[in-house]
């Protein structure tokens, strides 16, 4: 992956090496209800639960180690 505004900084989502991990969860309302789950474990919601312009339905998390995990229908 490659993005001119990307940076080797662990404070960017949009830095070098591993940062995000997708998983699908199979309906809307399972990405709803995992991310609202997550949410109240204390894990910070990046954007989301939303259809993306491609035609997605998902929300992004911040993962414990700072990847971004992007939780699909």
């Amino acid at each position: 992956m490659t993005r001119p505004d990307m940076v080797s900084s662990e404070e960017s989502l949009l830095k070098t090496g591993y940062t995000h991990l997708a998983f699908s969860v199979g309906s809307k309302e399972k990405v709803d209800t995992l991310t609202s789950q997550l949410e109240q474990e204390g894990y910070e919601i990046v954007s989301g639960p939303r259809t993306t312009g491609d035609g997605y339905y998902e929300s992004c998390i911040l993962g414990p180690e700072g990847n971004q995990i992007e939780i699909i229908e």
